[in-house]
């Protein structure tokens, strides 16, 4: 085999780890592309093809992680991870890891650790990578990637949310709540949010947006049902599509272009958090992205009869 075809066989899990990592799918194409460049440059020809990309793109990772740190300390309002909506790995046998890891709620406790333990937990807990090949590719020892490990692992677990199993039932929670959400119905939007539902977006202040985050479901309904008519007025529409494995929307305007994402986290059946994310910046490989301000003028002229 060539290695533009064990580069290209690969490429899904090389994307997929660096995405773990990063929370960014522009970021992570980029490493990908870096490490094709490393590996077609050099001379000698690796032993395991997969041991030696996936080495390669995780100390790429890492090294773009500890910048882009720095860029989200003075990030305006809160920071998500870009939406994902097709992942492109797939392995049966640890689909549940693979799911959970890609969530937004698991994406943002990774922000929490250390790139290197960001790293080591992504290859051993997702990938189920040995230890011999994480230290290659962090460049520490084994006892010291075991212990990088089992502090993750304890960070993870203390802050990891317990999604519903039961796909389908998740899934028609979702068709219901967007169902009601079109319809404005207040009442049926207020029985399928928790007490305490947190609804949060991330503008990135170059979008228009609610509050930083709006916490309680009557409070969140009524800004839904409030707002969301109108935007069926101007002729936009809602595209139900799965966002980073979990049930969730795309806003379009009229031509079809994305305004923001949703994505739901569902427990005990009922929505406890609805993260948008807003930001034109982090939309671009979505779509085509409109223009949410000129939309929101358009809302404000057809609520208030100007014309």
């Amino acid at each position: 085999m060539s290695r533009t075809e064990e580069f290209t066989e690969l490429r899904p899990l090389l994307f997929a780890i660096a995405y773990r990592i990063l929370g960014s799918v522009s970021e992570a194409e980029d490493a990908v592309q870096e490490t094709w460049l490393r590996y077609e440059s050099s001379p000698t020809e690796p032993t395991s093809p997969k041991a030696f990309l996936s080495a390669v793109v995780t100390r790429i990772a890492i090294d773009v992680l500890r910048s882009a740190r720095v860029r989200r300390e003075v990030y305006v309002g809160t920071w998500f991870p870009e939406p994902l909506l097709d992942d492109p790995y797939d392995d049966p046998a640890r689909a549940a890891e693979l799911a959970d890891s890609v969530s937004m709620a698991s994406l943002l406790l990774l922000e929490r650790l250390s790139p290197l333990e960001r790293a080591v937990f992504v290859l051993r807990e997702v990938f189920a990578f040995g230890f011999d090949d994480i230290a290659s590719a962090v460049g520490r020892s084994e006892a010291a990637c075991r212990q990088l490990a089992v502090r993750a692992r304890r960070h993870m677990d203390a802050g990891r949310p317990r999604f519903d199993a039961d796909r389908r039932e998740r899934e028609e929670l979702a068709a219901r709540f967007f169902d009601a959400l079109r319809e404005g119905d207040v009442d049926g939007l207020k029985e399928l949010l928790a007490a305490d539902v947190q609804m949060v977006g991330d503008g990135g202040g170059k979008a228009p947006q609610w509050a930083r985050s709006i916490v309680g479901a009557d409070k969140v309904a009524r800004v839904l049902a409030t707002l969301v008519p109108w935007f069926f007025e101007v002729d936009g529409r809602i595209e139900t599509h799965d966002v980073n494995r979990q049930p969730g929307a795309i806003f379009r305007d009229r031509e079809g272009r994305v305004l923001n994402t949703w994505t739901l986290d569902i427990l005990d059946g009922r929505i406890q958090a609805i993260r948008t994310v807003l930001n034109p910046d982090k939309l671009g490989h979505v779509g085509p992205v409109g223009d949410a301000w000129a939309l929101l003028a358009e809302v404000n002229q057809a609520r208030h009869g100007t014309s």
